[in-house]
């Protein structure tokens, strides 16, 4: 087996059609000591902060998948709920958000699959309705400079969890960049998202949302 084919296969799909999911920096270290409830409602707040000071941004971005094989592409957000996850030339996959439900799109199978954004664990970070300081916990660290947030709908285990780690930087919306993700969907799959080269603010056309379906076809009855 190639390694595009290895990388396509069916474990790498479960994990997209599940969620995508990160693992956190080795940075986080068993036994840390958990922070005060005061702490934690701080940083829980500059998290939100955080997030609702994004308005656009565009990042690398590595993937992941539990048998650590890994894609890369180009990550572009745009608030509320709006998200698109270019692969590299080669990967014949592309991940999108409208802002209602997530779109996987595969042109190798010329097939779709469609999700609403509140059923995965990325909708932590999209869905405008989902309440970080809610479903949230803070995960000790041992670094000051690290902040990492677990959340899930204990109500709902089917959404999965979702750790969204961030790094204190100045220029960043809310002093935090949201340095990657761990996802775990309801089959325990997990996916880990590592950002890089971090840009804000630019202009994002609402196109960039969009997809040509593939099951489609310009072919005129015969």
């Amino acid at each position: 087996m190639t390694i595009l084919k290895s990388l396509i296969a069916t474990p790498l799909r479960a994990a997209f059609a599940g969620a995508l999911a990160v693992s956190a920096p080795a940075v986080l270290m068993l036994g840390a000591t958990a922070p005060a409830a005061a702490q934690q409602q701080g940083d829980l707040d500059r998290v939100v902060a955080s997030l609702r000071g994004i308005s656009t941004m565009k990042a690398d971005f590595t993937q992941t998948d539990r048998r650590g094989q890994t894609v890369a592409g180009v990550m572009t957000l745009k608030r509320p709920g709006k998200i698109r996850f270019q692969y590299a030339k080669g990967v014949p996959l592309l991940l999108v958000s409208n802002g209602k439900s997530m779109t996987l799109v595969d042109y190798e199978v010329n097939q779709v699959q469609r999700w609403p954004i509140q059923n995965s664990p990325l909708g932590a970070l999209l869905d405008p309705n989902r309440d970080v300081k809610r479903y949230g916990k803070l995960v000790p660290t041992g670094n000051a400079d690290v902040i990492a947030v677990e959340v899930r709908d204990t109500k709902k285990p089917e959404f999965g969890v979702i750790t969204l780690v961030f790094i204190r930087k100045a220029g960043a919306p809310g002093g935090l960049e949201l340095a990657n993700w761990v996802a775990l969907d309801s089959q325990n799959h997990r996916t880990t998202v590592r950002l890089r080269n971090h840009r804000y603010g630019m202009a994002v056309a609402e196109s960039a949302f969009s997809y040509k379906d593939p099951r489609r076809t310009s072919r005129r009855p015969g």
